[in-house]
């Protein structure tokens, strides 16, 4: 393999794994954006009585 080939192969190798990192890059902002909201939204659902007066208050259990 000549010089010139070589180089192109290499530099073929750079750009996609630069372009591999810059996705996974996004992809971790967005998982961290949509672990925040869902944070929140857990946070704020806390303080708010739930939507069925008896909902968790009993267990059926067969035996």
């Amino acid at each position: 393999m000549d010089v010139a080939a070589m180089s192109i192969a290499l530099s073929n190798h750079q750009v996609k794994s630069e372009s591999s990192l810059a996705v996974m890059s996004n992809v971790k902002g967005l998982a961290e954006q949509q672990g925040q909201q869902l944070v929140d939204m857990l946070q704020q659902s806390t303080g708010t009585p739930a939507s069925h007066p008896s909902l968790g208050n009993r267990l059926d259990v067969k035996i």
